[in-house]
């Protein structure tokens, strides 16, 4: 950092709230954590349980295992969906191979898929707003994956091509805001007018919101803003776009080492904030590093209150894997 701690002796870091972890993700860490603590190592995860490259490494050094594919899990071993959700066909699958599985799919994730189910029974084609490869939308695409099309931009929704125009309904990626779809779904809407909305009300992240908020209300007074959470990290990226978007300089680091002294120079005021997938303790390192680098005062900026939020586990789903004969490579039982 600076070489004259004095020169930032009154620099103010201003941290956004809510930050770091939503519900869902903390309710996915846990499960795999109780897995391990009930009947030890290893659990498989299939994906990563959340984009946060601290997390997966200290429960890597706990005994979790992340695969791809299924087929890298042993027969009859216990299994964890990620909290992005899974496909109709991953499930078969894993029924079809003995695995124990916990499905630790974020509920807000679950709605969504109970809504493409719901669509597309009705006849509708389903225009899934998101990511094409993002775990989360490969998984709502797999509930209907012959009546679903997914719209990444207002180009795709100018050009995408339905059967019956008046039988079509759009749902969006959870980590979407409102104000992220505003204009894909203007264009949808004015191609399709009997356009039936499947993408609101309360299965759009809550902590995707929230921290977006904060993150603008964080810009506001802030010289520089800093987001602590990974590369792969979606909600984390569209932090750093929302503070970028505000005309201020904004940077994703993994933790206090990615720190760069020279983003400092003249900075008086530094915002922080966490993605949702980030542990807050990696966020009060780099307090910890800014504050060591000469001193500052710190202030909370707090937008939403999320305290009373809580997703139940699924505590029938943690006892049963107990029950069930795990399977050796043959498929027999083990016992």
């Amino acid at each position: 950092m600076s070489a004259n701690p004095a020169e930032h002796a009154h620099r103010h870091l201003l941290i956004g709230s809510p930050t770091s972890f939503c519900t869902g993700v903390e309710r996915a860490i846990d499960i795999v954590g109780e897995l391990l603590g009930r009947y030890g190592p290893p659990v498989y995860v299939r994906k990563q349980i959340v984009h946060n490259v601290h997390v997966l490494a200290e429960l890597r050094q706990r005994g979790a295992v992340f695969v791809d594919e299924l087929d890298e899990v042993p027969d009859g071993a216990i299994t964890v969906f990620s909290a992005h959700g899974v496909s109709p066909a991953v499930r078969e699958t894993a029924a079809a191979r003995g695995l124990r599985v916990v499905d630790a799919t974020c509920p807000l994730v679950a709605r969504v898929h109970a809504k493409a189910r719901r669509f597309a029974r009705a006849g509708h084609t389903v225009l899934l707003i998101g990511h094409a490869g993002h775990e989360e939308t490969e998984g709502t695409l797999g509930e209907a994956p012959d009546r679903t099309l997914i719209i990444e931009s207002e180009q795709d929704a100018e050009s995408a091509e339905v059967p019956d125009p008046g039988h079509v309904a759009y749902l969006t990626q959870t980590t979407l805001t409102p104000e992220d779809t505003a204009g894909i779904v203007a264009v949808l809407r004015r191609r399709f007018p009997a356009l039936v909305e499947g993408g609101r009300g309360d299965d759009i992240c809550f902590a995707t919101i929230n921290r977006q908020q904060a993150a603008r209300a964080v810009a506001e007074k802030a010289d520089l803003v800093l987001v602590v959470g990974s590369a792969n990290s979606s909600n984390s990226q569209r932090l750093v776009d929302v503070a970028r978007s505000a005309g201020v300089p904004a940077w994703l680091i993994d933790d206090a080492s990615g720190l760069d002294p020279r983003w400092l120079d003249g900075v008086r005021s530094v915002g922080l904030l966490a993605g949702a997938s980030a542990p807050r303790r990696l966020l009060d390192g780099v307090v910890t590093a800014l504050r060591n680098c000469g001193g500052a005062d710190i202030a909370q900026i707090s937008v939403a209150d999320e305290s009373g939020i809580v997703f139940a586990s699924p505590t029938a789903q943690l006892e049963a894997v107990g029950r069930a004969t795990p399977r050796g490579p043959d498929g027999r039982d083990s016992s």
